[in-house]
């Protein structure tokens, strides 16, 4: 081991990687005083509807089935989905609407956990975005570019700020999918590290008993067979590397230790068997099924104490172009608790003063029904004009709804939160300036934020 590529482990390993650009032209990271240590991104995906959760509209109940008035919609487009469509008739289900804590914040039946912790988050009411389909939209917020091929947020922030755990990854992933709605796929590349390192890609965590794919020792090799085998090929790679100098070696061989290591630390990460009965309380029924939203909301937690900065969740099944509403909820009835719950489990163990909680999808969903509509049912088209999504805990306002949009919940009025601006403002309570934050790739220099963004300082505090 001493004469091997990692020396004397892999702190050793860090030093002899390119870090944050290797910092050619910007400081070390943080850049200033964080306010945030870690994130958990509850990530809706499929795009689940503003207007029935936090966008009180009582216009579209008032007139349902007259017609969006031109004035509104403008020549804004509309996806091929409606787009031969002769009448765009305004649409709300039977539900109420009623302003809860102090903050007075509105929010439907549909979420009466979130009623509960209503002076705890900062409701954002005015996101937009330029992206109109699913795969664009979630890439574009997920990585600040609409195509394929740049790193994570994730990842960025992994590459940074390092880890706080040197036995697990920087960045871990959970996926899970509602039973009543199929929802869009998923790609890897909403996690990948594009052009930075491949060590600070996200690690996608499966549910059942193996949860990292090829992680356990195969029949008849034990860990003193692989700590041999990974110091013999070590030595291959450090051939390797002095021959080409090829970064991607040193990633590799980094990807290796870290497994090893995660043989051992990831099955104490993941174990839940000892949680209290009122832990499970606070996350639902679900929280003891492994793969559900509630369970992973739980695991979410157990990652973050053991020093995960960045737990990434993906909840399929949002995406309601028709039959929205049984499916929103049956989707409200998912995620509602799980979300509220893991905000009152971190406040509780002191956790919620320096974790950024995030909830969100890719975009929202239009005032007018997609398709036919009856009295007891409709659906919705994507709508990337304006959306909502919240954020709690560090360095965030509580309780405040910030953003307006119109009475019909069309366009944007007040206050607009582009996704860049976003991305800025979730960079900055990680003590990072998402201007300097930058890695050169093929003579550009690129940031997460691409050329555009501004930190939204009315929402911190």
């Amino acid at each position: 081991m001493k004469n091997s590529l990692l020396g004397l482990g892999g702190l050793a390993l860090r030093k002899l990687l390119p870090t944050s650009s290797d910092k050619e032209f910007g400081d070390l990271l943080p850049h200033f005083a964080p306010k945030a240590k870690r994130i958990i991104y509850l990530f809706q995906s499929g795009a689940p509807s503003q207007l029935e959760l936090f966008d009180y509209k009582p216009i579209l109940k008032e007139r349902f089935g007259e017609e969006l008035p031109a004035s509104i919609r403008g020549d804004q487009r509309v996806t091929g989905m409606t787009s031969n469509q002769r009448s765009f008739p305004l649409a709300m289900g039977d539900y109420t609407f009623d302003q809860y804590g102090e903050s007075r914040a509105w929010m439907s039946n549909l979420i009466p956990h979130h009623q509960k912790i209503a002076d705890e988050i900062c409701l954002i009411k005015t996101m937009h975005t330029e992206a109109i389909n699913h795969d664009p939209a979630v890439t574009f917020v997920q990585t600040g570019s609409q195509q394929a091929g740049r790193p994570s947020m994730g990842a960025w922030l992994s590459y940074g700020l390092g880890s706080e755990n040197e036995n697990l990854p920087t960045f871990c992933v959970l996926l899970s999918r509602s039973d009543w709605n199929g929802g869009q796929p998923l790609y890897a590349k909403l996690w990948g590290n594009g052009f930075l390192p491949s060590e600070h890609q996200g690690v996608m965590f499966r549910s059942g008993h193996e949860p990292v794919l090829y992680l356990n020792n195969p029949d008849g090799l034990d860990r003193a067979g692989r700590r041999r085998m990974l110091n013999y090929l070590q030595e291959l790679h450090k051939s390797q590397y002095e021959h080409t100098q090829d970064p991607g070696i040193q990633s590799r061989v980094a990807q290796y230790e870290m497994a090893y290591r995660m043989q051992t630390s990831v099955p104490e990460a993941l174990d839940i068997s000892k949680e209290p009965e009122y832990v499970y309380d606070l996350y639902g029924e679900n929280s003891r099924k492994p793969g559900t939203y509630a369970y992973n909301c739980l695991l979410a937690r157990k990652l973050l104490e053991s020093g995960v900065r960045f737990v990434q969740l993906y909840h399929q099944g949002w995406d309601m172009h028709g039959g929205l509403p049984f499916l929103i909820k049956m989707l409200a009835k998912d995620t509602d608790r799980p979300s509220a719950g893991l905000l009152i489990d971190l406040k509780q163990r002191g956790l919620l003063d320096d974790t950024l909680i995030i909830w969100g999808g890719e975009f929202g969903r239009g005032c007018y029904s997609q398709g036919k509509l009856t009295p007891d049912n409709y659906g919705r088209d994507h709508h990337p004009r304006c959306f909502t999504i919240w954020m709690a805990g560090a360095g965030v306002k509580k309780g405040v709804s910030y953003g307006e949009t119109d009475d019909f919940g069309y366009n944007i009025v007040r206050d607009p939160v582009h996704v860049h601006d976003f991305q800025a403002t979730v960079m900055h309570l990680m003590g990072v300036d998402h201007e300097r934050f930058t890695y050169k790739y093929q003579g550009r220099r690129f940031r997460l934020t691409d050329v555009h963004g501004h930190v939204v300082h009315d929402v911190l505090t």
